[in-house]
């Protein structure tokens, strides 16, 4: 493979460096080498949670459920017990799952509830009590600690119990991200109780973050495992939420809550087995489209972020997500053509009209022409490895930041907007631009479409990538990015997660780019194809990943925010 070539070297050179001398800095260059167990994840006490756990002799299944719940005491804007999300396992054994604990609407969800009385979408899926769906996330991590784990609960659930009672100090970024936060928090009475101080100052980096409910919370569900989230005081303490501010979540809807195993989305990329997540996430399917679509093309052989490399990757990620936007949705409610779809020659056909001197507009790309039988801002993830060679990958949500803005009173957790991730109506865009169909239309008991994208990666049939980020609509892309970036650029993992990206998702008809991702040159060539330019900000995802080279694991640390790679 080529080296990446010297102008596109100087404008990475130039990002990492001021990712480096910043306030958001972590790791940006080689990554340090541990042989027992790694974990990354959004923050330096989630992880290290999770080291614990393989200094104590268990497995990455154990690493990741404590970690899971030390980020929902440390990472409250995204990490949760009051969200969803997906699981990706590859067990030493050779076994592959994937888990499902995506958030269910309730039972007594009404598709009126989310339009005005002109019919347009009101903002009844963005914040308040109407966005919120039945959570997920107790529920399937600690299915998976019981099936594949080796511990027990209590023991855990110990560095996150620890953390909410004695407190933990504020990053910047966290800080930051609550004071910015407060105007919205005042609006909810339980919410301001938790996350405004007060006498109304500011939080400090540094500041000793206490949460003692939220403590509790965790006590119960370490007691009496499931039911002690599900059923219980904290199954009422939610009604109660819910009562008072109309919402929909019933103590029914809690207690008949299950996560799902699901068949993974398996396929080949070159000389590479990818797992990823199946709906109802469209991120398995999108990342084998874009990489099946791709991969006829000799891209080793392009300038890293040049002109050929980024109208090529554009033009294959605008046709996959004008796909996701038309067949897909919750397995469960609607059938979708998965073989088809990801098909090799499928992807040959999507392709028929890329030109090279061309950027082919949003008009002229629509889904693929398949059988079919019609019926997020801030998230986070984490990926482990351990020395027996189970490897997980967990990309879990509020959806957006806090999500749905309310915490439940007496539990001391967010919980989560989901119903923003429904299609309100066909055509029209949710929070993220993203675009949806009947297939993904708000109804009862449904699982609502995500981007996330938890994958591993395997190379002679052992995990070497561990892959996955938060993000929203740029999840997929950057999930995309950053396996390239290692296979077919030769980045190590820290580059490939700190090197600028960009983004497109068919409509807007814009490329979101990170600074310093394109070249002036470059977007001047792009823009004469057609392309138009967005600029998005440092936040295009925030991967945190693993490689598995040599018998040696390298965690690479997303550098724009607090995120910590912690191994041994």
């Amino acid at each position: 493979m080529n080296p990446i070539k010297s102008f596109q070297t100087l404008f990475l050179s130039l990002f990492l460096l001021i990712l480096a001398s910043s306030e958001i800095s972590a790791q940006t260059g080689t990554p340090k080498a541990y042989e027992n167990g790694l974990v990354v994840s959004a923050t330096q006490q989630a992880s290290e949670a999770g080291v614990e756990m393989l200094k104590r002799g268990g497995n990455a299944v154990d690493a990741a459920v404590a970690t899971h719940f030390a980020l929902a005491v440390t990472y409250p804007a995204a990490g949760n017990i009051g969200g969803g999300g997906f699981m990706v396992l590859h067990l030493r054994n050779g076994e592959q799952q994937t888990l499902d604990f995506r958030e269910v609407a309730p039972t007594s969800t009404d598709k009126k509830d989310y339009v005005d009385s002109n019919g347009e979408p009101n903002d009844n899926t963005v914040k308040g009590p109407l966005s919120i769906g039945v959570p997920g996330s107790v529920h399937g991590m600690l299915k998976a600690l019981q099936q594949y784990g080796t511990m027990p609960v209590d023991l855990v659930l110990e560095p996150a119990i620890k953390l909410a009672r004695e407190g933990f100090h504020l990053s910047y970024e966290e800080a930051r991200r609550l004071n910015r936060t407060r105007d919205t928090f005042l609006e909810y009475e339980s919410t301001s109780k938790y996350f405004v101080k007060s006498d109304s100052t500011d939080y400090s980096e540094g500041e000793l973050f206490v949460q003692k409910d939220l403590a509790r919370t965790l006590e119960r569900i370490a007691q009496f495992g499931i039911p002690g989230f599900y059923n219980g005081i904290t199954a009422d303490l939610i009604e109660r939420q819910m009562q008072q501010l109309n919402g929909n979540v019933t103590r029914e809807d809690l207690s008949g809550y299950e996560s799902v195993w699901r068949k993974p989305v398996s396929f080949k990329y070159r000389d590479f087995d990818i797992i990823s997540m199946p709906p109802p996430s469209s991120g398995g399917i999108a990342l084998a489209q874009m990489l099946n679509m791709i991969e006829p093309y000799p891209v080793d052989s392009y300038d890293w972020n040049g002109k050929d490399y980024l109208h090529l990757l554009t033009e294959a990620q605008k046709r996959a997500y004008a796909d996701r936007a038309y067949f897909l949705g919750d397995p469960d409610h609607v059938s979708q053509p998965t073989p088809l779809l990801i098909n090799k020659s499928y992807a040959k056909k999507r392709m028929n009209n890329f030109k090279w001197d061309k950027a082919t507009p949003a008009d002229e790309i629509s889904h693929g022409d398949v059988p079919y039988f019609e019926e997020s801002l801030e998230t986070t993830h984490f990926s482990v490895i351990d020395n027996q060679g189970n490897a997980v990958s967990v990309t879990t949500t509020l959806n957006s930041g806090y999500g749905s803005k309310i915490v439940v009173d007496g539990a001391g957790f967010f919980l989560n907007n989901e119903m923003d991730d429904f299609s309100v109506q066909p055509g029209v865009p949710n929070q993220f631009g993203l675009i949806g169909g009947k297939a993904n239309e708000i109804a009862p008991n449904k699982r609502m479409v995500s981007s996330m994208t938890p994958t591993i990666v395997l190379k002679d049939r052992k995990p070497y990538l561990i892959l996955g980020t938060p993000g929203g609509s740029t999840i997929i892309t950057t999930v995309l990015q950053v396996f390239l970036n290692v296979t077919e650029f030769d980045m190590n993992i820290q580059q490939a997660v700190s090197a600028p990206r960009v983004h497109h998702q068919w409509r807007p008809e814009e490329i979101y780019v990170d600074p310093y991702a394109v070249s002036p040159t470059v977007k001047r060539e792009l823009m004469q194809l057609g392309h138009i330019f967005a600029e998005r900000g440092y936040y295009v995802g925030r991967a945190d990943c693993i490689q598995i080279k040599d018998g040696m694991f390298y965690g690479g640390a997303d550098p724009r925010g607090s995120d910590y790679a912690a191994g041994y």
